[in-house]
């Protein structure tokens, strides 16, 4: 049995920021795929013996179950000594970066991106304009930060890197824009990200690509 075992699916770019930290600091895991386009996190026995949140990631470690892709970050980087900022004032600027990732840059990218090509009815162009603007927002902020920085936080890269990477490698037909095209500090640093021993395609590292007809 591997050491880590990670709930996940292909689709989720929260899962995809754990999955990807996993094999970038090299360790023992496997996917547990959750199906989740069929409900499967919604069920009574998802929330009772997996996660009360009814949410993916989870991550088994032994004895431990930590949800929360920002707290299974944590998690990997201090147990593993790699991509964890060092000091007080690294550790709270790498937070920061990892909040405005969850609220603005996936908190709105992620459901654009499923309201746009999962949702049954696809979502109402209102409310795809308004997170599209949301999101469009929040990128340039990052690509800002990226325009004088190599990584979030300078010369290396932490887990605010590997957190913001979420939804920024899903294909650019998902979207409807080509995010590394439209903002070109953040592409340099995807492909930064990119190079690094480990890096995989979120639909190569997670079960459940493609989806069934």
């Amino acid at each position: 049995m591997t050491e880590y075992q990670l709930y996940c699916f292909a689709q989720s770019g929260n899962a995809y920021r754990a999955a990807l930290m996993l094999n970038l600091v090299g360790a023992d895991w496997e996917p547990v795929f959750v199906d989740f386009f069929n409900g499967e996190t919604r069920t009574a026995g998802y929330r009772s013996s997996v996660n009360e949140m009814g949410e993916a990631p989870v991550l088994v470690h032994g004895e431990k179950k930590l949800t929360q892709s920002g707290v299974i970050l944590e998690y990997l980087a201090g147990s593993s000594g790699k991509f964890l900022p060092r000091g007080e004032r690294d550790r709270l600027e790498a937070l920061r970066w990892i909040i405005f990732d969850n609220q603005k840059v996936g908190g709105n990218l992620g459901p654009y991106r499923f309201l746009r090509n999962f949702a049954k009815p696809l979502g109402d162009p209102i409310v795809m304009d308004f997170l599209k603007g949301r999101a469009f927002g929040a990128l340039a902020i990052v690509d800002k930060r990226l325009s004088s920085n190599p990584y979030l936080l300078g010369a290396e890269p932490t887990i605010a890197d590997i957190s913001m990477t979420s939804y920024l490698y899903y294909p650019p037909d998902e979207f409807g824009f080509d995010i590394a095209a439209q903002y070109k500090n953040v592409g340099a640093w995807l492909d930064r990200i990119k190079a690094m021993p480990g890096w995989a395609h979120p639909y190569d590292l997670m079960p459940g690509h493609p989806l069934p007809a």
